[in-house]
């Protein structure tokens, strides 16, 4: 993989700057007008915490609430407070501030290495990543004015498993393998950082499948409300991983979409739960 970008761009995101005990800055991706994304806060709010947790401690999960839109053009403060520090856990409190107001609130749960019984739901069968094309690569193709975003330079690579056309059986859920487009540094805490961000990547616009093509463009409104995520192991983001999204239920102007992370091989190493917004604008 070739030096992109975007992936060195999130790397260094993700690196914070330190302004004082338990508080960091961090800068924004370039948005282009669009409000700040919340995978990059997730990934951002992660790294603050990890920087106040024993290395041998790895995040396992995480609980966050989007509380107000975030604006890109102005760096976000995160606030750590460390709740407890205990013989197997350690928890810590994030709160991400942008003009003085909380924009984004999380606990995170960090645990030491352990070993313990194992088991997991297995990965169905999908096709290789090598059978596919990037998703920038066919939204190019499409030319197709409201896909604009879609073309854009990204620092993962994604190549969805339903590209040009979805089985009718299958209207809730939208598999998708990432890679990042660069090398990153064998360092688990970064690899989980990039994780957090990638979590968050279409995955509150699952709740819209099975509605899709009865609103026109620009008749919805979404916007992820809370965002939780559960590290099962070491990610390696090196790697194809398959995101598999799906949404079990919508109602009450709100989508509920889940997702799991598996290895090409079939190991599952994350999962991540989220629920949106999803009205319909009158």
């Amino acid at each position: 993989m070739t030096l992109n970008n975007q992936a060195q761009g999130l790397i260094e995101l993700v690196q914070l700057e330190r302004i004082e005990t338990n508080i960091w800055r961090g800068s924004n991706e370039e948005r282009f007008g669009f409000r700040l994304f919340g995978g990059q806060v997730l990934a951002q709010a992660l790294a603050a915490a990890t920087r106040t947790v024993d290395a041998e401690r790895p995040c396992h999960s995480l609980h966050g609430y989007f509380l107000r839109p975030g604006s890109a053009d102005v760096p976000v403060i995160y606030k750590v407070e460390q709740i407890r520090d205990g013989g197997s856990f350690t928890t810590r409190r994030i709160v991400a501030v942008q003009g003085g107001e909380a924009i984004f609130s999380m606990d995170a749960s960090f645990h030491r290495r352990e070993s313990g019984l194992t088991h997991q739901m297995d990965m169905r069968d999908i096709p290789s990543p090598e059978s596919l094309e990037d998703d920038s690569d066919v939204a190019k193709r499409a030319n197709d004015p409201d896909q604009q975003w879609a073309m854009r330079e990204r620092a993962f690579e994604r190549r969805s498993i339903y590209q040009q056309t979805r089985p009718d059986d299958d209207q809730t859920s939208s598999p998708m393998w990432i890679r990042y487009r660069q090398q990153v540094d064998p360092d688990p805490n970064l690899h989980r950082c990039l994780l957090a961000y990638a979590s968050d990547m279409n995955l509150v616009s699952t709740a819209m499948l099975p509605h899709k093509g009865a609103f026109k463009p620009g008749k919805t409104q979404m916007a992820s409300l809370d965002h939780a995520i559960w590290f099962h192991h070491d990610p390696d983001v090196n790697d194809w991983l398959v995101y598999m999204k799906e949404t079990p239920q919508g109602g009450a102007g709100r989508g509920f979409t889940r997702g799991a992370f598996y290895t090409r091989d079939g190991k599952l190493v994350a999962s991540a739960m989220q629920e949106g917004l999803m009205r319909v604008r009158s």
